[in-house]
């Protein structure tokens, strides 16, 4: 396993539309294991593929204080969701260190295959509810600051450019 670069907003990758997954085979239950690992190193509790610069409809997600429910959706789908409201404070492992409030549907059913191609369904609220809701939005290039107002997305957008400048430099320095 090996532990994979999360791209940071506003990086345009993060932008694309991710493409159905066709083939499970090694290299999809290569990445899914990457991307746990990942994940959990993060730490977080859902990564989307888009988030790790591989443009394929594939999650995973941990919701759990004991890290060991890891949930795959290959191909995910939201099929149904509630017309009841919740906002919930989000933060995303491509938007480091910011949290806002996002009003998603308090429930939702996806359909989904996990990464031996087997189809199922389930229905989610809570925290579950809205990390899937979340890490689909990555799959269709969008990312949870687009929810937020034009000044506050630009205010992320430069505070996170700023602090790429100055790893970039903290690097320079050191080689």
């Amino acid at each position: 396993m090996a532990l994979l670069n999360i791209l940071r907003y506003p990086d345009p990758r993060l932008h694309k539309v991710a493409k159905p997954v066709t083939e499970f085979g090694d290299r999809l239950h290569t990445l899914v294991a990457d991307m746990a690992e990942t994940m959990y190193d993060a730490p977080g509790v859902g990564l989307a593929a888009t988030q790790v610069d591989v443009h394929e409809r594939i999650v995973v997600i941990d919701v759990t204080e004991t890290k060991d429910n890891l949930l795959v959706f290959v191909n995910p789908e939201i099929v149904w969701s509630s017309p009841d409201k919740q906002v919930y404070d989000e933060g995303c492992l491509s938007v480091p260190g910011i949290y806002d409030g996002v009003e998603r549907p308090s429930r939702v059913k996806v359909r989904a295959v996990d990464q031996f191609n087997k189809p199922f369904e389930i229905e989610a609220d809570g925290l579950l509810a809205v990390c899937i809701q979340h890490e689909l939005d990555h799959l269709m290039g969008k990312v949870f600051v687009e929810y937020l107002s034009p000044l506050k997305r630009n205010r992320i957008k430069t505070k996170l450019q700023k602090e790429e400048r100055d790893m970039q430099r903290s690097s320079a320095r050191r080689a």
